[in-house]
């Protein structure tokens, strides 16, 4: 493949101010330590508190987006928590309140990685045939903790494209009301952007406590429902610091963004893929179920993958001998599904293939790369995790499919091949 020049590099000066927990116990911590902190802020005098909260807008103000706004509704949330509604307090030392129960959070200090990319769901004055995109991309900040996060931008059908710049200020979206009573449960929660932030400044953190050690690997699809219908659905897996298993994303518009787990004994495992539509009237998904090779899975319900799958493809050469896996949804192409595959090596190098699928029937795998199509060379070799290349879905513009890969888990590049230049370098396969 083509490699471009363009790369994204993990970022310690991209913050986001985030609610500060005395403990882990839902949004507001534990509550007589809450309650304590409150009363010593409290207790200052009217002067005390306007001196550490003009100490606090000199030290952060001009680092976030809306700050007092924030602080305000931190200082809600408390409020709620504690049934602090009718002490009289001020505008200002309420803000204050809201200042010690926030914290700057580094989300992608320690690496920025794993991407996706899907058409935008805006594609308003796109000419020359030219796709606006949104790419997801996993960062990983403190604790090791990973969120979801985007970058906005215009594909072109040469293989080129241009990112939009990120603004100085990120925001963390919101879970809505609905969040609270499912953040222990396995219920679907709902996470918005502001209003006024853009998504590509905007975060999405772990919710509940099965998502509590990360957000990982999310693989967009733009699905179509029929009738110009469109969804962006993403698989990603959550993971509790514990134990992992499979949940949804979906979007209309990413703005506001339902999180969900997948339901039934597929959802075990990670790494599934969706189709961008149904086939044969069925939902299908590629996942590796025995942690070392490829199955297809189908279901009648988008929620539900209770089916163990049919074995599609196997380590077949020495790349790829520890295990495969896939790269992203497959993508339609005038001679069948396109996917990209990553396959592990000697010394757990990770390399990308592809093979081509039956365009009625995926169980049927057409041809495949005999040897890898991008790997780690160079200084690409070095990184958190070293000697990985790794995605997580291409783009298709026109006959050029534009391949954002993740680097060593420490940086994000780029790559772009012809739709015929990739079924050239496959051989058929039975």
């Amino acid at each position: 493949m083509r490699v471009l020049d363009q790369r994204l590099h993990a970022d310690p000066s991209r913050v986001v101010l985030r609610p500060f927990h005395l403990g882990w116990q839902g949004m507001g911590g534990d509550r007589a330590r809450a309650a304590k902190l409150v009363a010593d802020i409290i207790a200052l005098s009217e002067e005390q508190a306007a001196n550490e909260y003009a100490e606090v807008l000199r030290d952060f103000a001009e680092r976030h987006w809306q700050t007092e706004k924030l602080f305000e509704e931190r200082y809600a949330e408390i409020e709620a928590m504690l049934a602090l509604h009718d002490s009289p307090i001020s505008p200002a030392r309420k803000r204050l309140i809201g200042a010690y129960f926030c914290h700057e959070y580094t989300y992608a200090a320690a690496a920025l990685m794993n991407p996706s990319i899907v058409p935008h769901p805006d594609q308003s004055g796109m000419n020359d045939g030219a796709v606006r995109f949104v790419m997801s991309l996993r960062a990983v900040g403190e604790g090791h903790i990973s969120s979801i996060v985007f970058r906005e931008g215009i594909a072109k059908p040469d293989g080129t494209f241009d990112l939009w710049p990120q603004s100085h200020f990120a925001t963390s979206m919101l879970p809505d009301d609905s969040g609270e009573a499912c953040r222990a449960g396995d219920c679907a929660v709902t996470v918005h952007r502001h209003a006024d932030s853009s998504l590509t400044n905007s975060v999405i953190f772990p919710i509940t406590e099965r998502q509590a050690g990360g957000l990982e690997d999310l693989r967009l699809v733009r699905f179509d429902h029929g009738g110009g219908d469109y969804e962006w659905i993403g698989t990603y897996t959550a993971y509790s610091g514990s134990a992992i298993r499979s949940e949804l994303l979906r979007t209309r518009d990413f703005r506001q963004f339902v999180l969900e787990p997948i339901e039934g004994r597929a959802g075990r495992n990670k790494g599934m893929a969706l189709f961008p539509q149904k086939i044969d009237g069925r939902y299908c998904m590629v996942g590796r179920q025995d942690g070392k090779n490829l199955y297809l899975l189908r279901s009648d319900d988008l929620e539900r993958w209770d089916d163990e799958g049919v074995l599609l493809m196997e380590p077949e050469f020495p790349w790829e001998f520890v295990q495969i896996g896939n790269c992203g949804s497959p993508i339609l192409t005038d001679e069948g599904w396109l996917m990209f595959t990553h396959g592990v090596g000697a010394m757990r190098r990770y390399a990308l293939g592809c093979a081509l699928l039956d365009r009625d029937d995926p169980s049927k795998v057409i041809a495949r790369s005999r040897k890898p199509i991008l790997t780690a060379t160079d200084a690409d070799r070095f990184g958190y995790v070293p000697n990985v290349v790794y995605t997580c879905g291409a783009l298709m513009v026109g006959q050029q499919l534009l391949v954002p890969y993740g680097i060593s888990d420490s940086a994000v590049g780029f790559a772009n091949q012809s739709v015929s230049e990739l079924l050239a370098l496959m051989e058929e396969f039975a």
